[in-house]
């Protein structure tokens, strides 16, 4: 058991304005027991950043449904590295081509939700990669 519980931001980057699916894996993960830190639509790459190391975050999950999924995660990615917080563990989901997939591996995106993951799965997978031992 870890001393203290899995720290998760979930965020909405760029100007997409539908957030149901990042609410909807907020509250599965909230539920799970996992603490989980919403900032809300509009944010950029550097306050989503920010945010992850202020919190001290174990992950970051991103939701994308604008198209701007490459531009955005690399930029995460990218001031992750800056600020020396590689250790946060990111993943996503949303309206994301099959064919992204890989490249955003290749980013450091460990995982990539398509729609209709059950968000049982999402909870057990973001346990298994950003949990922490005692």
């Amino acid at each position: 058991m870890s001393a203290s519980p899995i720290r998760v931001v979930v965020a909405k980057p760029g100007l997409d304005g539908h957030d149901r699916g990042a609410k909807v894996v907020a509250r599965a993960l909230r539920d799970a027991g996992i603490e989980v830190v919403y900032t809300g639509l509009h944010q950029t790459p550097a306050q989503i950043v920010d945010t992850a190391i202020q919190e001290d975050a174990d992950a970051v999950g991103l939701s994308v449904l604008s198209g701007a999924h490459l531009t955005l995660f690399a930029e995460i990615m990218r001031l992750l590295k800056e600020r020396e917080a590689s250790d946060i563990v990111v993943f996503g989901g949303g309206i994301i081509p099959d064919a992204d997939i890989p490249l955003l591996e290749e980013m450091g995106v460990s995982k990539i939700f398509t729609p209709g993951t059950p968000t049982a799965e999402i909870v057990a997978w973001v346990r298994s990669a950003a949990g922490h031992a005692a």
